[in-house]
This record gives structure tokens, C-alpha cells and sequence, in this order.
């Protein structure tokens, strides 16, 4: 059974205060933490997928929607790696203060992670983690991921509009990257030294997928060596992970955490 509702926390100051919407389902420890990729929302198959895990199996779980996705209030245009990072820390701090968790990041969700450990580690609070699961994660992706490959046209975009459009495998609307977000991951990026997560880290990454690499994830392990890490890669899997065997594999390596 999933949570039909939605309750709502006001996240920012000012201008930039907002309602983020999250489903929270009480439940023993370590609970879970979805945290979705770019554009993607808390109702999507994996999501969903953990929900229903966590209803079968007596765990707590969370999530939410980002500002400017799903139901969250605010302009996905306005959104940035900051931004969203404040939003989820917010969230993981008034729904999830007790016991231990496993972050679940997808996609850019997996930068998300990242950077909540680093912050919990500065606040001395890596204890409240469990462990991070990573699904194709894509850390410093404007920098990495696109910026080599922009085209003159979308550089000048950037420039004058302020942000570039491009087409979406997934979507009938184009993909919007903005020069903000350009900007901020840059002052986010954790693919620089080392990163401390302070818990085990798994990530599962398909070997086709076209829109983060597998050696993307490759190099992200090289920048995790002093932590317990794994990596699974799924031959012929793409970006979402979201098939019948993605969603029992995503489950069962969830299932291995917890009881490790």
C-alpha cells in the first residue's frame, strides 16, 4: 500500500522559502531515503518500488519531491545543486532524526548523497548513516558529463539566455540546464579529492547507458578509497534501472546493507 497523500515543509528563506512535499512511512531502523534524479519525482517506479519494500518489511522510508519537480512548489528553473542539497537535508533532519538510514540516490540523486555526507560529517553526524546505495550516480555532472561536449550555440545560450534547452529521451518537454547550475556545481563538485562518506557505499550501474557512462562511476570509486565500497554493473542496463530484474536487483542489494 502506498501513502496517497503528501504533507508539505517549508524550506528557504524569504523569496526563496518553498513547500517541499514528502512521503514519510514510520517504520524500524535503518529506514530509507530516496533521493531522485534530475526532473524525476518521488512517485516513480523505483520509488515506489522501495515504498512497498519498506511496507513489507516494517522499515521506515522517505522521500521527496525536489523545488520545481512533482509537487513540490518553487520553479524547476530556479532550481540548483544548493538549493536542492538545503531541501533534502532539511527533510532528512525533521522526518528522519532517530535510528540510522541508507540514502538510495539515483542519478543525480547520487550527488545528492555525496554531499549530504559531506555536510553530516562536518555537523559530526555520519553515525545517521547506514549506508549510501548509488544508481547510476551522476556527481559533478555539468562539469564532467556536459561541459566538454556543449556546442558554440549552447555555450551562447547559456550566456545570453541564461540557460540551455536540449531534448529529452523522456520527456515530450526538452531537458533545461541552466547557467546557475553550471555555476553551483561547480561549488559542489566532490570528484576533487577524496570523499568521506563514513558508511558502506554500493552502487549499481548499467554498462548502456547513454546518459551517465559506467566509467563515470569507475572514476567516482577512485575517489572513495578509504570506505567500504562495491559496485555492481548490469551489462545491459541503461540510465533509469527501472526493469523487473533492475527493481529486484535494486531490492535485494538493499536488503544485503541492512543486514550487513
Amino acid at each position: 500500500m502506498t501513502l496517497e497523500t503528501s504533507e508539505f515543509l517549508h524550506v528557504g528563506k524569504d523569496e526563496n522559502s518553498c513547500k517541499i512535499a514528502i512521503r514519510h512511512r514510520a517504520g524500524k531502523s535503518p529506514g530509507l531515503v530516496w533521493l531522485g534524479g534530475y526532473r524525476s519525482d518521488m512517485i516513480g517506479t523505483k520509488a515506489e518500488a522501495l515504498d512497498q519494500w519498506a511496507v513489507n518489511n516494517g522499515h521506515a522510508c522517505c522521500r521527496h519531491d525536489y523545488s520545481g519537480h512533482g509537487q513540490s512548489g518553487g520553479e524547476f528553473i530556479d532550481g540548483t545543486i544548493s538549493r536542492w542539497l538545503e531541501e533534502s537535508l532539511a527533510v532528512f533532519d525533521t522526518k528522519c532524526a532517530g535510528g540510522s538510514h541508507i540514502l538510495v540516490g539515483s542519478s543525480m540523486g547520487g550527488w545528492i548523497a555525496l554531499r549530504m555526507c559531506e555536510e553530516l560529517a562536518k555537523r559530526g553526524e555520519s553515525h545517521r548513516l547506514k549506508a549510501l546505495l548509488l544508481l547510476a550516480p551522476a556527481p559533478d555532472f555539468p562539469h564532467y558529463l556536459m561541459k566538454p561536449h556543449l556546442s558554440e550555440d549552447q555555450k551562447q545560450q547559456l550566456e545570453t539566455r541564461g540557460y540551455m534547452e536540449e531534448p529529452s529521451e523522456y520527456s515530450d518537454e526538452p531537458n533545461i540546464f541552466t547557467k546557475a547550475l553550471f555555476d553551483d556545481g561547480d561549488k559542489n563538485r566532490v570528484m576533487e579529492g577524496m570523499i568521506e562518506t563514513g558508511c558502506p557505499v554500493h552502487i549499481l550501474q548499467g554498462m548502456n547507458d547513454p546518459d551517465v557512462p559506467y566509467q563515470h562511476a569507475m572514476q567516482l570509486v577512485t575517489h572513495l578509497p578509504n570506505e567500504n565500497v562495491s559496485m555492481t554493473l548490469i551489462k545491459d542496463g541503461d540510465h533509469r534501472l527501472s526493469r523487473e530484474q533492475d527493481i529486484a536487483l535494486l531490492l535485494r542489494t538493499v536488503e544485503t546493507l541492512i543486514n550487513a
